[in-house]
């Protein structure tokens, strides 16, 4: 069974929005989902292809103007 975890990243600015999701990701097992709520912007431009690089899972979601729902699946 995969298990959930959040982090609410809106408002921390680059590049300790990236640090904080890859130090939660390296404590999750491969299939763990990783929710994440982020600022638009350099924010979502840097993380999502970074997560990506790393092996994850990324589904971008939300249509507020000013942040973005990120879903994770852990890739290992």
């Amino acid at each position: 069974m995969s298990a959930s975890r959040s982090l609410d990243l809106r408002g921390t600015p680059c590049p300790v929005n990236f640090v904080r999701c890859k130090l939660t990701l390296e404590t999750m097992h491969p299939g763990d989902q990783l929710d994440i709520d982020l600022d638009r912007g350099e924010p979502e431009e840097m993380v999502v292809p970074g997560l990506r690089d790393a092996g994850h899972q990324v589904i971008v979601s939300g249509d507020d103007p000013a942040w973005v729902h990120l879903q994770v699946t852990c890739g290992g």
